[in-house]
């Protein structure tokens, strides 16, 4: 579709259109699908999307280590004082999806499973608060699809060759182009919201417990959401980075190359390999061992 972001948005900006609908006219005009049937695609994963935020906000959902599970519903009834506004909402959305995918439920993999909860929790949190229709969040989804293939083609999507920039981090940057679609703003703003974003998730290194998308890899993705928020809201301020957003994303590729193999989801260093989460992953593998032989203790 597009190498560049820069040049995305300067497609964008020529016509008079939002990456989202320019991300939706190029995939058709290629000529595999029609538009049609690229909607059609995206308006399921967001009934997906959809589903898996209202499953894991009821709260009953548990992973087989019982680590993870019933926090999404904590936080939506949360009494802090920032109850009842999008950041909340966004947040515990996001949990929601990660806690479904830690329960082995169904979610779309946007573009991970281990990132998968921040464009949800972002683009639906935005579209209950400001009531969009379901036209406006299947457009910038369609924008977070361009992201997502530039970052792809330029750096990386695997938590194995680039660390967590490269999953959350990357959800966290399609996060902020689909937000910024979905207000109505333009090209160069979401472009700035991903640099504003990515640059933010730079280094994050991919370090799960026991090495299963759980902890923290469920609780980044609620940070993921929050730095979203926070670029969506810094570009449509007229906020701009002075680093242009290919170059943050070819410098999330070059980190990735050269990050020691501890920090690339081999659970050999970072939060897995604090004392705390040796025996966390330990006791887990003495529970999933006890379950596969109907020997152990069921954790709920």
């Amino acid at each position: 579709m597009f190498e560049s972001l820069n040049e995305a948005c300067d497609r964008a900006e020529e016509l008079g259109i939002s990456l989202g609908e320019l991300a939706l006219r190029t995939e058709a005009e290629a000529g595999l699908r029609t538009r049609e049937e690229v909607e059609h695609s995206l308006r399921r994963a967001l009934e997906v999307m959809r589903a898996a935020v209202a499953r894991g906000l009821e709260g009953d959902l548990y992973s087989v280590s019982g680590l993870v599970g019933g926090d999404a519903a904590k936080l939506s009834h949360a009494v802090g004082p920032l109850k009842g506004t999008v950041f909340t909402d966004v947040l515990a959305s996001a949990l929601a999806v990660q806690e479904v995918n830690a329960a082995m439920g169904v979610i779309v993999a946007a573009p991970t499973a281990g990132g998968a909860g921040v464009l949800p929790g972002v683009l639906l949190g935005l579209g209950r608060t400001l009531a969009l229709d379901d036209d406006v969040l299947v457009r910038a989804l369609a924008a977070a699809g361009l992201v997502g293939a530039v970052v792809a083609q330029r750096a990386s999507l695997s938590g194995a060759e680039g660390g967590c920039q490269a999953e959350t981090g990357a959800a966290a940057g399609m996060a902020a182009a689909a937000g910024i679609d979905a207000l109505g703003g333009t090209p160069t703003e979401a472009i700035h919201a991903v640099a504003l974003t990515m640059q933010g998730t730079l280094g994050l290194v991919c370090d799960p417990l026991g090495g299963l998308v759980e902890v923290p890899c469920v609780y980044r993705n609620a940070t993921g959401g929050a730095m979203a928020l926070a670029g969506i809201e810094m570009a449509m301020a007229g906020v701009r980075f002075p680093i242009p957003v290919d170059e943050v994303i070819d410098t999330m590729g070059e980190i990735g190359r050269s990050m020691d193999v501890r920090y690339r989801e081999t659970a050999g260093g970072g939060l897995a390999a604090t004392p705390t989460g040796r025996r966390l992953a330990r006791e887990r593998l003495v529970q999933l061992k006890g379950k596969g032989t109907g020997k152990g203790t069921e954790t709920s």
